[in-house]
């Protein structure tokens, strides 16, 4: 899926459909309607090849320069155009709101892929101790997510931001890998969010190749 933007680059990102990292780094994209296309399933070595740390999100310039990991794939696309502005830019401390709800919601993730890859070892050498862990952190940033969103109807301001995008990457990944977590019922404020920000034409073209 290619999207336009007044540069005129095409960008190719290297990710899946499941990478909650890769999602946000594919929502800031989106949002801000920069040309890319999205490569779903390369090979290791392909990835390699970019990326010497061997990791998904991957984003190939046009001129084949390779920037990678989320967090800085999201910080360079924002400053493509300004249409919306997803990161602050004059007012420091609302900036440094907007980055600490993506700490946030990267550490959910990453918490959550512990998880998810603790649970994937055989029962008997699965660690009892790093599933309390991880699971309690993802419990208590959730619960912190809540607290500081209240009743507003996004992370940061009065319009999306790239809190908002991840946030909502790190929630649909819960969704995916620990369906037994209820934290609808029990954060009913994130949970009328969470509706209002993945019905987002972004959101959901997010989850296609």
């Amino acid at each position: 899926m290619l999207f336009d933007n007044d540069t005129g680059k095409t960008m190719k990102l290297f990710g899946s459909l499941t990478s909650p990292y890769v999602r946000k780094a594919r929502l800031v994209l989106l949002e801000k309607n920069i040309r890319h296309e999205c490569l779903i399933g390369a090979e290791k070595s392909e990835i390699l090849s970019v990326n010497p740390l061997g990791r998904i999100p991957a984003l190939i310039l046009d001129d084949g320069f390779c920037v990678f990991d989320s967090t800085v794939i999201a910080e360079y696309a924002d400053t493509l155009n300004d249409a919306p502005i997803l990161i602050p830019r004059t007012d420091t401390r609302a900036r440094l709101r907007v980055k600490r709800w993506e700490a946030l919601a990267d550490g959910i993730m990453d918490s959550a892929i512990v998880v998810r890859n603790e649970r994937m070892r055989p029962l008997e050498q699965q660690n009892a101790t790093t599933l309390a862990t991880h699971n309690k952190a993802v419990t208590e940033a959730v619960d912190y997510a809540s607290q500081l969103l209240g009743e507003r109807q996004w992370c940061e301001g009065e319009a999306i931001t790239l809190a908002d995008l991840a946030l909502v990457s790190a929630l649909i990944y819960l969704d995916l890998r620990q369906a037994e977590r209820d934290w609808r019922s029990t954060h009913q404020n994130l949970a009328v969010w969470f509706s209002k920000v993945s019905a987002l034409p972004s959101v959901i073209a997010s989850s296609v190749a």
